[in-house]
């Protein structure tokens, strides 16, 4: 699905005045002026998976973030413009291929990482209640006294006779354990939850806490939410598994100008293929 059809960067020529005007100020940084017009930048036509490909200091993800800034995205981290920032994104423009959709989002890695901080939080409070529920088994077990009147202490004392210390400690758990998970499963848990249908999805390198399954678990999720849920996609990655997504356009970043390629000729990729090559006969 394509909701935003295409998106302009200021010019050449804007960057520059923009640039020569504030020169007369004690500003010495215009970020993120003068940025794309070195790479000869500043029209993208976009289709449904589109992904910014590049090394550090590329703009990948600060593309993401005007792009994310102009739509009026939603974001749960805040976002330090610099000074320069809302004047950049005010000089942009776009175009839609048809109404906006239901939502706009944009995920980067750091809410990933705090939902792996938050999941990791719980479960270590569920850890301290699994070692408490160990003790109340012995307890109940060898001095559990069976009170009629008491039903749940009796109840207790009953189910530990009855059932093995595993069983008796994972049903009072049950509610409270929601992750018995890597870190990885848990980070492809947090998009498949976060990705609804109808919507545009602003993804900064989504592969970060990523196992390669899970990576390729998350490609065949993303092409699925296209195919079938109505989604477009913006990602910026350097993951050949996310890369090689099928009818992606990617935007090599790197090259000037920047020019839109196939997955199989991107360096990053290139440099996978040859090590694997060199290594094939140990496969």
């Amino acid at each position: 699905m394509i909701y935003l059809r295409e998106f302009n960067l200021p010019n050449e020529k804007t960057d520059y005045n923009v640039i020569l005007y504030e020169q007369r100020t004690v500003f010495k940084s215009f970020y993120p002026f003068n940025l794309f017009p070195q790479k000869e930048f500043d029209t993208m036509k976009l289709d449904s998976i589109n992904i910014f490909y590049g090394g550090n200091g590329s703009g990948k993800s600060t593309l993401l973030n005007v792009i994310a800034e102009k739509l009026d995205a939603d974001r749960k981290q805040k976002f330090d413009k610099g000074e320069f920032f809302q004047k950049y994104v005010e000089l942009c423009d776009y175009d839609m291929a048809r109404e906006k959709p239901e939502s706009i989002k944009i995920v980067t890695s750091d809410d990933v990482f705090d939902y792996l901080f938050d999941i990791r939080s719980l479960n270590s409070r569920v850890d301290r209640k699994r070692d408490e529920l160990f003790d109340e088994y012995m307890n109940h077990k060898y001095n559990g006294k069976t009170d009629m009147f008491d039903y749940e202490t009796l109840k207790k004392t009953v189910d530990s006779r009855k059932k093995t210390m595993s069983k008796y400690v994972r049903e009072r758990l049950i509610n409270n354990n929601i992750v018995e998970q890597s870190n990885g499963e848990s980070a492809l848990m947090y998009f498949e939850n976060e990705i609804k249908e109808n919507s545009i999805y602003i993804l900064d390198e989504p592969e970060n806490s990523l196992s390669a399954e899970s990576q390729m678990k998350l490609v065949k999720f993303i092409e699925e939410s296209v195919r079938f849920f109505n989604c477009q996609f913006i990602i910026s990655t350097h993951s050949p598994f996310l890369l090689s997504m099928h009818d992606a356009k990617i935007f090599d970043l790197d090259a000037v100008p920047v020019t839109t390629k196939k997955w199989t000729e991107l360096s990053n990729v290139k440099a996978y293929y040859e090590f694997f090559k060199e290594h094939e006969s140990e496969f």
